[in-house]
């Protein structure tokens, strides 16, 4: 029978491409396990030893004019954080680093951002995938002696270059291309060296960046090598036949970022790791990416998120229209509610997983989760901050606090591969595979042919799959409940097999459900450890699972003959009522935890700083009246057509 099941399930395995493969293995799982096992766990809240100086950061961002673009026109900031070691937080004291925990490092990507999210980008991408942590992880000594301590003092400064024009969210699909070649000297001594052409393009820090790491594909047609493959390298900006005369300008928001290009020829110690990696890129960056996506993008959504929730909450008791504060009309505390719940889960689960990644686990499909959900959920905040900031948030100028976080929100969602892929066909369809107690070590068993291994692990997955299937029929209606039920309609799904990277609509849905869950125990998570509202708590908890079951009912209605074992599974969504939305308004202004809460992390400063000063004035005074006025005020520029003296007569 077991060689029946074997066969049958081998022809619905699709071909798996060595980096796919590669992709699995990477990482590890924590959380996301629990869940399609039916359960929920939590990791251990972490004691941080903070080692940044706070004092020396807020200095930094005091100098930075809010007002003048980064790049092409303020690039003396970029060398100045350089200087100053903000770019040294994943290496080692040994080399000048200054080596942060995750939470520091979180914390304070969040708080350059709430500055300008141009700032936290140039910090941003130093800390994460690039070449200080490649070289701090796989480097040779030679290479970590030589570059570490120069990245560290501001004396390099690093991009990485992956992307082109023919490979973006597919990032191996078509990448430049190395080739190992003979050279010879004048006296006919030959060594071998690689040649690549090079086409690199949306690359940040490319235009200032002095220290490149690549990533290419070496080809070996004389078999010069054992090995071949995606491979890594660093270039310097001296290096010969280098070409970086062109940027790019996202959205114009003000960092810099641009092309590599050029034909160049390096040596096997150019290699990141030397020889002995040569085809081990792609297993590299797998095992790196983790920071991009569950560390920076979450924080620079984290930092949007507060900015926009406490600015709207302070403009929202200054700005009158109709007679009356726009905090006392049903309709803005509506879209304020929303701004604030998804704030809230944003941060909750950003406090959750880097307590995971503190923890030395390194869980890729929730750090996929991760920066899908933030950045997602940061451009709804946007969306409603800017409904209510009205004309002043379409404006530029000074009172405009939204429009720099608002041009940007594309760029967090379109980076580390796109929303659209990580939903479809990363979190879900190639998580299932990762995140799943069995299911990987079948596949496994099938590509290896051994039918032993994959008779254990097929009796596993029946013994839980029936198991968590009974389970079901006793509804508990919490988050417990609805862990179990993911976990069943998860072993139903998964038989759908290799269809499911076709079937992107469904494994789009059940990776919302995944992430939702997810959410929701962060939020638990934090309330457990902060304890700052058990309204709030629990609303946003609700709304979460409401989100959940809807899309449970609609992915039970699309499947085919297994949906009429899953019926009993279609459950009531709970309705919010109008008086809930109300209620939670009024804890949210009532309860100064809350907001606190939001406030922590921003840095304090131009409009931001006028809505606090304004809370501490008396309405009747003529203070208050006139900080009202400027923080109401909309920037208004000369209009060049007018002129005074024609205009007079």
């Amino acid at each position: 029978m077991y060689k029946q099941l074997f066969s049958i399930i081998k022809s619905k395995i699709p071909k798996i491409s060595k980096t796919e493969l590669i992709a699995l293995q990477s990482g590890t799982t924590f959380i996301d396990r629990s869940i399609l096992k039916g359960e929920i766990a939590y990791p251990e809240k972490q004691n941080i030893n903070y080692k940044f100086s706070e004092t020396k950061l807020n200095l930094l961002l005091d100098k930075f004019n809010i007002n003048n673009k980064i790049y092409p026109n303020n690039k003396t900031i970029i060398q100045e954080f350089a200087n100053n070691k903000l770019f040294s937080f994943l290496i080692d004291e040994k080399y000048g680093g200054i080596k942060l925990s995750v939470n520091e490092l979180s914390d304070i990507l969040t708080k350059i951002t709430t500055v300008d999210p141009a700032l936290g980008v140039i910090v941003m991408v130093p800390n994460s995938l690039g070449p200080g942590e490649l070289i701090t992880l796989y480097g040779t000594n030679a290479q970590k002696d030589y570059y570490l301590p120069k990245l560290s003092n501001g004396e390099m400064i690093p991009c990485f270059g992956l992307t082109g024009p023919n490979n973006g969210s597919d990032a191996t699909g078509n990448i430049d291309k190395g080739v190992v070649f003979k050279e010879y000297d004048s006296m006919g001594n030959s060594k071998l060296k690689i040649k690549i052409n090079l086409n690199k393009r949306y690359i940040t820090l490319a235009p200032v960046a002095n220290l490149m790491g690549i990533a290419f594909e070496l080809e070996d047609p004389n078999n010069f090598l054992d090995n071949s493959g995606v491979t890594l390298a660093l270039v310097e900006r001296k290096h010969p036949g280098l070409i970086q005369n062109t940027y790019h300008n996202p959205l114009n928001a003000g960092f810099p970022n641009g092309t590599i290009k050029g034909t160049i020829v390096i040596d096997f110690d150019d290699i990141i790791g030397g020889k002995e990696n040569i085809g081990n890129g792609w297993k590299m960056l797998m095992e790196c990416l983790s920071a991009g996506r569950a560390i920076s993008l979450p924080a620079t959504a984290n930092a949007s998120s507060k900015v926009a929730s406490y600015g709207i909450y302070n403009y929202i008791q200054v700005r009158d229209q109709f007679k009356m504060p726009l905090s006392n009309m049903e309709a803005i505390q509506e879209k304020f509610n929303n701004m604030i719940y998804n704030t809230w889960v944003i941060q909750s689960s950003i406090n959750m997983t880097n307590d995971i990644l503190d923890s030395a686990h390194s869980p890729s499909v929730i750090s996929a989760i991760m920066k899908q959900q933030c950045t997602e959920r940061a451009r709804i905040v946007l969306n409603e901050g800017m409904d209510i900031h009205g004309g002043a948030g379409i404006c530029v100028g000074y009172n405009n606090f939204l429009e720099k976080y608002y041009k940007s929100v594309p760029i967090g969602i379109s980076v580390e591969g796109s929303n659209t892929l990580t939903r479809s066909l990363i979190i879900f369809a190639q998580g299932l595979n990762k995140s799943h107690p069995y299911i990987y070590d079948i596949l496994d068993s099938i590509l290896t042919n051994n039918h032993d291994k994959f008779k254990t692990n097929f009796q596993n997955i029946f013994k839980m799959s029936t198991k968590l299937y009974f389970k079901t029929f006793f509804s508990k209606n919490g988050l417990e409940q609805q862990v179990l039920d993911y976990a069943t309609l998860t072993n139903f799904v998964a038989l759908k097999a290799g269809a499911l990277k076709r079937e992107q609509m469904l494994s789009g849905a059940m990776a919302d459900i995944f992430g939702n869950l997810y959410l929701a125990i962060s939020v638990k998570y934090y309330h457990k450890h902060y304890n700052v509202s058990d309204k709030l708590t629990n609303y946003v908890i609700s709304r979460l699972m409401n989100e959940n079951q809807q899309k449970i009912n609609h992915v039970i209605d699309n499947l085919g003959y297994e949906k009429y074992m899953l019926m009993h599974m279609k459950r009531n969504v709970k309705p919010i009522y109008f008086e809930d939305e109300r209620s939670i308004f009024s804890e949210i202004v009532s309860n100064p935890k809350i907001i606190a809460s939001i406030k922590d992390n921003i840095y304090v400063k131009g409009i931001i700083k006028d809505f606090e000063e304004i809370q501490n004035l008396d309405e009747s005074s003529v203070q208050y009246q006139h900080l009202k006025s400027k923080i109401i005020n909309v920037d208004e520029t000369k209009n060049p057509e007018y002129n005074d003296e024609l205009w007079l007569k």
